[in-house]
C-alpha cells in the first residue's frame, strides 16, 4: 500500500515537472523577436547624463515665431507721434520715471509729447507682445550685455534688438536685412560675417552682436552722441550727416529729428519707449512669460563631420526646433564641415555631455545614414513616372474613386480620407480649389471612412539587389515630369509676404523670376518654387535596399492622445495649411482630427495638439 502511494506521488511530481517544462518551452517559443534599428542600437549604448532639461513647447514656438516682428515693425514704421493716445498714464508720473532713467543712462532721455504718445500706444496695443518679448530677452540679453561690456557700449543698446527684429534671429526685412540686428548683406560682409550657401552669420546671436558692437563703437567715434548713433544705425551715417547740415550744424538728435527720414524720426522714440516698458513693466501689469532655457545653460561642441539637424535630434532625443533655435546661422538645417574652418553646434549642457561622451558612435551613425541616403537618392533620381507607378502598384496603393456630392469641397473631402488638399489637387490635375458636382475624384489612401480606420496592407514587396537596375531601366526613355509652383500677385502682396507664405526667401524669389528690384506688379505671375523631377518615395527605397528582404506589412494608425507630443498656439495670420507646413509629415486632416475641428476655422490664441 505504501509502495503504491509512493508510486502515485512520484507520477504526480513527474507530471508537474513535465507540465512546467512545457509551459516554459511555450513561453520561450511565444516570446517575440524584437528587431532593433541601427539608431536604437546606437542610442542604447550611449553613456547618458540624466540631468535632462525639458523645453516648454510654447516658449520654443515663441522663439521662432515671426508674428511679433511683423506687427512691431509695422507699428514703428507707421506710428504717428503727433497723435494723442488715450491711455491711463499721468504725464507728471511719466516725466519722473523718464528722469530716473536718464540719471542712470548715457542716453539723453527727456520727456516730449511724441515719446509719451508712443509709450501709451505700446501700452494700449502691445502689452501681450512685450510680455512674450521679455521671455525671449531672458535668453538673448545676457549675450548682448557680454558683447557690449567688452567694447564699452551702453548696455541699453540691447533694447535696440527688440525694435530691429523683435528678438528673432530668423527675421528678414523687405529689403533683405537679416538677423537680430538686421544687417544688410554688404554690412554683414564689411564686419566679417560669413554668408554662404550653408551659413549666414547675420543670424548668429554671438557673432552678429559682436559686429553690432563694433559698428556702434565706430559710429560713436564719429558723432559722439548715442542717439545719433542709433539714427545712423537705422538710416546710415550719410543721412545723419545731411540732417546735421540742414539743421544748421546742430548735433543733438531731437534738434535734427525733423530733417531725418520719416522712419528714423520714429525709430529712436520707439527705442526709448521699449526701454521704458522693460524698466517699468511691473507698474503697468506686464507679466513676463518665464524662459525655461537660458543662454548660460547651453554650451558648444566642435563638429568634426557634416551632420544634419535631424540626425542630431534623433540621436540626442531632442526637438529639431530646439536645435534650430540654438543654431540659427545654419541655413539648411545642416552643420557643414570645411577642412580649413571650425564649426560649432550649440546644445543644452546635458546634451553636450551626451554628445562628447559618444562622439565616435554619433559620427559613425551619421556616416552610415548619409551613405544610405546617397544610394537611395541615386536610385530615386533614375525613376521615371511610369516606373514609379509600377512600383506603387506592387505596394498596393491603388486609387479610390469618390464622386463629388452636394455640399462637398476639397477641404471636406481631404478631411474625410485623411489626405492633404495639395495631394488631392495633384492626383486629379486640379488647378484651383473648385470641384464640379458629380465629378469622380481619384484619392490615394488606405483610410476607410466607413470603419474610420486605416486598413492593413498585406501585400508583400520583395526587393532584391537587382532592383536598382530593374527600376532604373524601366521606361528609361520617358521624360521626367517636372512642375514649377506659381503664384499670382494679389492686392497687398509684396515679396516679403509671398516669401513667407511659401517658405522661401526674397533673394530666391528674385532669382527665380529675374527681378532686379523688390517692386512687383498686381496680377503678375511669380514662380515660387523650382521645378524638380518627380521621384520615388525615398524612405521606401532606402528600406528596400538596406534590408535586401521583403516588407511583410505596412500599417498606419490614427495617433492616440499619448502620441500627441506638442502644443501649438495659433497666431495672427495662421491657417491650418501654414501650421501643417511647420511640421514635416503633418497634414491639414491630421490637425483637424487631433483637435476635433469640423471645419477649417481657427482663431488666434487657440491651442492645437500636434503629433510630436
Amino acid at each position: 500500500m505504501i509502495v503504491k502511494k509512493i508510486s502515485i506521488m512520484v507520477s504526480v511530481l513527474f507530471s508537474i515537472s513535465m507540465f512546467s517544462q512545457e509551459i516554459a518551452k511555450t513561453e520561450i517559443e511565444l516570446k517575440p523577436i524584437v528587431k532593433v534599428s541601427y539608431l536604437d542600437s546606437v542610442k542604447s549604448s550611449f553613456k547618458k547624463d540624466e540631468l535632462a532639461t525639458r523645453v516648454d513647447s510654447l516658449w520654443m514656438n515663441e522663439l521662432v515665431s515671426l508674428d511679433i516682428y511683423d506687427d512691431l515693425t509695422k507699428d514703428i514704421q507707421t506710428i504717428n507721434t503727433d497723435v494723442t493716445v488715450d491711455e491711463e498714464l499721468p504725464t507728471e508720473l511719466l516725466k519722473q520715471r523718464l528722469q530716473a532713467m536718464n540719471e542712470k543712462s548715457p542716453f539723453d532721455i527727456e520727456y516730449n509729447q511724441g515719446l509719451e504718445n508712443i509709450i501709451k500706444s505700446f501700452l494700449k496695443n502691445r502689452k501681450k507682445s512685450f510680455s512674450r518679448l521679455m521671455a525671449l530677452s531672458e535668453y538673448y540679453f545676457p549675450i548682448f550685455e557680454d558683447a557690449f561690456a567688452r567694447q564699452n557700449v551702453p548696455l541699453e543698446i540691447k533694447y535696440l534688438a527688440v525694435v530691429e527684429s523683435a528678438l528673432n534671429p530668423k527675421a528678414v526685412s523687405k529689403m533683405g536685412a537679416t538677423g537680430l540686428w538686421q544687417f544688410m548683406y554688404g554690412t554683414g560682409k564689411q564686419y566679417a560675417l560669413k554668408i554662404d550657401s550653408y551659413i549666414d552669420e547675420r543670424s548668429d546671436p554671438l557673432k552678429a552682436t559682436a559686429a553690432c558692437s563694433q559698428y556702434m563703437t565706430k559710429m560713436y567715434s564719429m558723432f559722439g552722441d548715442w542717439e545719433l548713433v542709433l539714427a545712423s544705425y537705422n538710416s546710415g551715417p550719410g543721412n545723419v550727416t545731411k540732417a546735421i547740415r540742414r539743421s544748421g550744424g546742430k548735433t543733438k538728435y531731437w534738434d535734427i529729428r525733423s530733417h531725418l527720414p520719416k522712419e528714423t524720426q520714429g525709430y529712436v522714440p520707439a527705442f526709448l519707449a521699449t526701454m521704458y516698458l522693460f524698466e517699468y513693466h511691473k507698474e503697468h501689469g506686464i507679466n513676463p512669460e518665464r524662459a525655461l532655457v537660458k543662454n548660460f545653460e547651453t554650451d558648444t561642441v566642435q563638429i568634426k563631420a557634416q551632420m544634419s539637424f535631424k540626425q542630431i535630434a534623433d540621436l540626442l532625443d531632442m526637438p529639431q526646433s530646439q536645435i534650430q533655435l540654438l543654431n540659427p546661422s545654419y541655413k539648411l538645417n545642416v552643420v557643414p564641415f570645411y577642412q580649413s574652418e571650425a564649426h560649432y553646434l550649440r546644445l543644452p549642457k546635458d546634451k553636450v555631455a551626451t554628445f562628447v561622451s559618444n562622439e565616435d558612435k554619433i559620427y559613425a551613425y551619421a556616416a552610415y545614414q548619409s551613405q544610405n541616403k546617397t544610394m537611395s537618392t541615386r536610385l530615386a533620381l533614375k525613376v521615371t513616372p511610369k516606373a514609379k507607378a509600377k512600383l506603387e502598384n506592387i505596394i498596393d496603393t491603388d486609387y479610390k474613386s469618390y464622386k463629388v456630392q452636394k455640399g462637398d469641397n476639397l477641404g471636406t473631402i481631404a478631411s474625410k480620407y485623411h489626405v492633404d488638399i495639395i495631394d488631392l489637387k495633384k492626383w486629379n490635375n486640379l488647378k484651383s480649389n473648385a470641384v464640379a458636382l458629380g465629378r469622380n475624384l481619384k484619392i490615394k489612401t488606405d483610410y476607410d471612412p466607413a470603419t474610420k480606420t486605416f486598413k492593413e496592407i498585406k501585400s508583400t514587396l520583395a526587393v532584391e539587389k537587382k532592383s536598382e537596375e530593374a527600376i532604373a531601366s524601366a521606361d528609361d526613355k520617358d521624360k521626367k515630369n517636372t512642375q514649377s509652383q506659381e503664384y499670382k500677385v494679389a492686392s497687398g502682396d509684396n515679396l516679403g509676404s509671398i516669401a513667407k507664405k511659401f517658405g522661401t526667401t526674397i533673394a530666391e524669389l528674385k532669382e527665380l523670376n529675374n527681378l532686379t528690384s523688390n517692386n512687383i506688379g498686381l496680377g503678375k505671375t511669380l514662380v515660387v518654387s523650382k521645378a524638380v523631377p518627380e521621384i520615388i518615395d525615398e524612405n521606401a527605397v532606402t528600406t528596400a535596399i538596406a534590408s535586401n528582404s521583403s516588407i511583410d506589412s505596412f500599417k498606419k494608425k490614427v495617433p492616440s492622445s499619448k502620441d500627441l507630443g506638442e502644443d501649438y498656439y495659433v497666431k495672427k495670420g495662421d491657417s491650418l495649411y501654414s501650421i501643417s507646413k511647420k511640421y514635416p509629415g503633418v497634414t491639414i486632416s491630421d490637425i483637424k482630427k487631433w483637435n476635433n475641428i469640423k471645419n477649417g476655422e481657427i482663431k488666434p490664441g487657440m491651442k492645437l495638439k500636434i503629433n510630436g
